[in-house]
């Protein structure tokens, strides 16, 4: 094998990023996506490119916060991983996969070659997620009526909410949080999240019970590709009667309110609970997504 060549793209080379084959629809499903050219990097080998890989970050971030579009060529599974390791950032690695990959023979190929590089580059396994996109003509979930929402601006509030809400969860960004540096982290990384992304503070809403007593918590919100179900929680103690649906219809009908033409939400696989409450409110599944995370520097 001849010898591999990394490079870091800018505008008047960035065509190259398009030279790969794209069997797992990484481009449809980047069409709403802004990558800045000099945060896009190829591993060519005899000129042509046989891995790739985007990071990515919001408008005013000073550097990426993951990495979502990342292919390697077939038998070029080395090529990723040092795609990879030479690459400036270690930052979550994401991997967006159509909703049939593993039953695909093609499909599920494409993705293992992927994990195998994310693995030899120091990458493992955090969680694999649903993703959902609710548009008009799947109809709006019916509102219980069971609880009263209401703004709440006061972040202390939210903060106490989200602590109560991550000491038991399913989610496994939350528990890697709270694994870390405990329920305070989880909180604080959802409260400064949803700073990040670009909708007001003032749609953030509580939920409470006919008697007052604090049910849960929904965050709509707009994340730079558009509307989504930013957040549902339900506090342990209010668990049971099935407001984590409550909440998301309620959600979902604000951001409808605001304008929303359509809806992007995800869950954990593993969080069967929620999964049931999208498909209750008719949430469709569209893809999945696989998310690595950087567990050891395996730079050369």
């Amino acid at each position: 094998m001849t010898d591999l060549v990394i490079r870091t793209l800018s505008t008047s080379d960035a065509s190259l990023f398009d030279a790969l084959p794209d069997p797992l629809g990484a481009r449809e499903k980047h069409r709403r996506t802004r990558f800045r050219p000099e945060w896009k990097r190829v591993a060519l080998r005899d000129g042509e490119v046989v891995a790739r890989g985007a990071w990515w970050g919001g408008p005013d971030d000073a550097e990426p916060v993951n990495i979502n579009w990342f292919d390697v060529a077939e038998g070029e599974e080395e090529a990723g991983a040092e795609l990879l390791r030479s690459a400036p950032w270690r930052v979550e690695l994401e991997i967006n996969l159509p909703g049939d990959w593993r039953e695909a023979v093609g499909p599920r190929a494409a993705a293992e070659a992927r994990f195998a590089a994310a693995r030899a580059a120091g990458y493992e396994l955090l969680v694999e997620r649903l993703l959902y996109r609710w548009t008009p003509e799947l109809g709006l979930p019916e509102r219980p009526g069971r609880l009263r929402f209401e703004a709440e601006p006061d972040d202390a509030v939210f903060f106490d909410a989200l602590r109560r809400i991550h000491s038991v969860t399913l989610d496994a960004h939350a528990l890697k949080a709270v694994e870390e540096g405990g329920v305070d982290q989880a909180a604080q990384e959802e409260l400064d999240f949803f700073h990040w992304c670009p909708s007001p503070r003032e749609w953030w809403q509580v939920a409470r019970t006919p008697a007052g007593e604090l049910a849960g918590i929904h965050i709509p919100a707009h994340n730079p590709s558009g509307p989504t179900i930013g957040f549902i929680g339900v506090v342990p103690d209010q668990r049971g009667h099935g407001y984590a649906y409550d909440l998301l219809a309620e959600c979902t009908h604000f951001l409808v309110e605001q304008g929303a033409e359509f809806i992007s939400a995800a869950t954990d696989r593993g969080n069967v609970p929620m999964a049931a409450h999208f498909a209750k409110a008719g949430f469709p599944v569209t893809s999945e997504r696989v998310n690595f995370h950087p567990v050891s520097d395996a730079r050369h």
